[in-house]
């Protein structure tokens, strides 16, 4: 592959976004293993992270920081790539945060000798339009997962950052209502670009995943032959936490919450995200009711807080306090550059 844009469809990039605990792991590891694909587990958060953090890559001496702080990073040592020939290449061409992904993963893919490359990160979800304005060719394909589901595993693991007013880890309710910003942004944004952009559930991945790779297949235009990735397994198709593979020894993944939320639980989360939820096809436990003005405006809340947190942390000095521990750099890098 030689840099700039892809020629055919398939060629063009494939980002794969989703809520946080939504698949996107495992549809990830389905494409590579699949074949034709470069392997990759890095990390390459630049537009969420990186370029609030340093400011806008466009400028070379922010730019500098961006590159210099990436090289140092886990992501960079998983990608096999020499580091100064990386960094001329990402200062003398990078102009936005998709040059800086487009140029390191194509340099993966040469190095691999393939064709075509794909990343996953859930929080892309929120980026789709900046993504799709700085790589034209890029194919989104959005996994979404029954929000009940969501909201159960998030709060299992501790939730995400509580709301200001709220100094516990974020309860059921708040973390529905984190699952429902999230993908409806993501079908906003997704909307926008009909022709490169495909939902997949999480659901019927599992389910029935022949069906569902050949849809896929045809979309994006690759040869996501089933037997070959269940042969192949990369990543998250071994680990026991998923049943894709169809072993009888694996647990089911869907519908957790019907044997663990509470009926009282259940009635909650509905009345928050119940339109939602029908929105994408899943059905509701109990009868639809309009909810209380209390939760309604419970809700809103909700919302607006996690889309003025958001835009705060993207467009304002905000962004500097972002911490970049989740890179794992090599020293103490975030010290030596606050």
């Amino acid at each position: 592959m030689t840099t700039g844009q892809p020629k055919s469809r398939k060629e063009q990039p494939i980002f794969v976004v989703g809520c946080h605990r939504s698949g996107t792991n495992l549809l990830y590891d389905t494409l590579l293993s699949a074949g034709g694909f470069a392997i990759y587990r890095g990390y390459l958060p630049i537009y969420k992270m990186m370029e609030p953090k340093f400011g806008s890559i466009a400028n070379a001496a922010n730019r500098r920081k961006i590159v210099d702080t990436w090289l140092k990073s886990k992501g960079y040592r998983r990608s096999g790539l020499e580091a100064e020939e990386l960094r001329q290449k990402l200062m003398d061409e990078v102009r936005n945060p998709g040059d800086f992904m487009r140029i390191v993963m194509e340099q993966i893919a040469d190095q691999q000798k393939v064709e075509r490359w794909a990343l996953y990160d859930a929080d892309n979800l929120l980026f789709i339009k900046r993504i799709k304005a700085d790589i034209p060719d890029a194919i989104f394909v959005h996994i979404v997962r029954d929000g009940r589901d969501i909201a159960l595993s998030l709060r299992k693991m501790g939730g995400f950052t509580p709301f200001f007013w709220n100094r516990k880890p974020a309860s059921l309710e708040e973390t529905a209502i984190y699952w429902e910003w999230m993908v409806r942004q993501g079908r906003d944004q997704g909307c926008e670009v009909p022709e490169d952009y495909l939902e997949v559930r999480y659901e019927d991945l599992i389910s029935d995943p022949r069906r569902t790779l050949q849809s896929l297949g045809e979309f994006i235009d690759h040869d996501l032959d089933y037997d070959r990735i269940r042969t192949t397994a990369l990543g998250r198709l071994t680990s026991s936490n998923s049943s894709f593979l169809g072993e009888e020894t694996q647990h089911n993944p869907m519908n957790r919450w019907k044997e663990s939320l509470t009926t009282a639980q259940v009635s909650a989360i509905e009345a928050l995200i119940g339109p939602c939820l029908t929105d994408l096809g899943y059905s509701l436990a109990l009868e639809r009711q309009k909810p209380a003005a209390k939760v309604e405006m419970q809700r809103r809340a909700c919302m607006n807080f996690l889309a003025t947190k958001f835009w705060a942390k993207v467009n304002t000095p905000l962004g500097r306090l972002i911490s970049i521990s989740p890179l794992e750099l090599e020293g103490d890098v975030q010290t030596k550059m606050a």
